[in-house]
């Protein structure tokens, strides 16, 4: 309603009040006269219509305001989601991993065929080569989530041929070592590198049970090169234990400084048992702080194929200290025997042993630098190990970058040093060492990464 609207009301309703009032007074004295009543009738009606036209404009008004805002009624919390089942409850959060490894060797003996000798993974000389290629899905096993879980490894390239090239079902040809059934298809593993079920049992603090192939626990290095030291597999990781076991685990933590981890097994190296026998052992691992760990693994077993007897022993030792966040030392010793037939099927076994010792330095001045070394002697007393009764040793250097943060760099030299003259050169001759150089360089990813 506007402003002379109002106005106009006011000055009628006084007008009115003034009159009535002055009527009054005049009839209380005397008769009203005609023409002051009909005044008060007009005046009436002229406040009537007013009052009428006043009660059409505030509906107007209301009609075309907007309306009122609804009270805010909070939105009811969505529902949780229910548990997944079926498979994918057992995919659950999975994470997908891998890297890519090659690398340039060099070796200044020039053996002809560009191979060189005593070690396991960067074997060619003179040429680019894949080391290794990994594609990884890993979910963990969690006593609030789900308690199965699973870690399947993937491996393609010239580590994997060595580490699965021992696993070779011969089928019944005289005279020829049997590695395992006749029915056996030749390396049916050949690409898989780890492959077992998970399952967190609800035994105290949880006593995690894992069931298929996995890599051995001995050693102080790995298969994969980013997880170690130096680029170079070292003599005892070589030569000292096995890559790889099929059988079962059971590892139980008993706190955060002490856990144990036994094993049941087919043997060293197979998929598929080359006897009956089974190979057992454990391992304890003891962190009294955050910078000293010491892991003890023992193993056992019959490893002779169609031979229960005889039996393989192996006790490896390591100790890690790091005395501050720059610097890190490593040790690792290795003692094993056994019973072998060294002139060749058919004839007595006679005792075999070896052993040997590694020592590691890392210092990191900083995320992008790294520079390594290593030092080993190793013992092959009867030739079991290499072919060839030797006393052998090795120095390596090892400089790591950091390239994008995501590719590991490394530029190595190594020296091998033998008592015997082992090491090809050029054509047709042997020396008492060699000298490597190698350049490797890693890229590894994970889905982890992202989140």
């Amino acid at each position: 309603m506007n402003g002379a609207f109002r106005w106009r009301v006011l000055v009628l309703g006084v007008s009115l009040g003034i009159i009535c009032g002055s009527a009054n007074r005049a009839v209380a004295q005397a008769e009203s006269a005609p023409d002051l009543a009909s005044r008060i009738d007009s005046l009436e009606k002229q406040l009537a219509e007013l009052r009428s036209q006043m009660v059409a404009q505030k509906a107007a008004a209301a009609a075309l305001a907007p309306a009122p805002a609804e009270a805010a009624v909070p939105s009811p919390a969505p529902a949780a989601a229910p548990a997944a089942t079926g498979l994918a409850g057992l995919l659950g959060p999975t994470t997908l991993s891998g890297f890519v490894d090659v690398y340039y060797g060099y070796n200044s003996n020039q053996p002809a065929n560009r191979t060189t000798a005593l070690r396991n993974f960067d074997v060619n000389s003179s040429q680019f080569a894949l080391n290794m290629l990994e594609l990884v899905a890993d979910k963990a096993p969690d006593a609030a989530a789900s308690r199965v879980g699973y870690h399947v490894a993937l491996g393609f390239g010239q580590a994997m041929n060595l580490v699965n090239g021992g696993e070779v079902a011969s089928p019944n040809v005289p005279g020829t070592p049997v590695l395992g059934p006749p029915s056996t298809v030749t390396n049916f593993d050949q690409y898989l590198k780890e492959g077992y079920l998970e399952y967190l049992a609800p035994v105290g603090k949880g006593l995690q049970i894992n069931v298929g192939k996995f890599v051995t626990p001995a050693g102080a290095e790995v298969i994969e090169t980013k997880d170690n030291w130096n680029y170079s597999r070292g003599l005892l990781f070589s030569w000292a234990i096995p890559y790889f076991h099929f059988g079962m685990s059971g590892k139980y933590a008993f706190n955060n400084k002490f856990a144990l981890t036994g094993y049941l097994m087919n043997g060293w190296n197979n998929s598929v048992d080359n006897n009956s026998g089974k190979t057992t052992g454990f391992s304890a691992a003891w962190t009294p702080t955050g910078r000293f760990t010491l892991i003890e693994n023992y193993l056992v077993g019959p490893e002779q194929g169609n031979n229960n007897s005889d039996f393989r022993h192996l006790s490896d030792t390591v100790v890690t200290f790091s005395p501050n966040a720059k610097l890190s030392l490593m040790a690792n010793y290795d003692y094993g025997h056994d019973r072998a037939a060294l002139l060749g099927p058919g004839f007595p076994t006679s005792a075999v042993w070896w052993s040997g010792i590694a020592g590691y330095i890392k210092y990191a001045p900083n995320a992008t630098w790294t520079i390594a070394t290593r030092g080993e002697w190793f013992k092959d007393h009867n030739g079991f190990a290499t072919g060839t009764a030797q006393d052998v040793s090795e120095f390596t250097l090892t400089l790591q970058r950091m390239l994008a943060s995501k590719i590991m760099a490394r530029l190595e030299f190594r020296r091998d040093m033998s008592d015997q003259d082992v090491f090809p050169y050029r054509s047709g001759l042997f020396k008492d060492a060699q000298n490597t150089l190698t350049l490797g360089m890693v890229y590894a990813f994970s889905s982890a990464d992202a989140k």
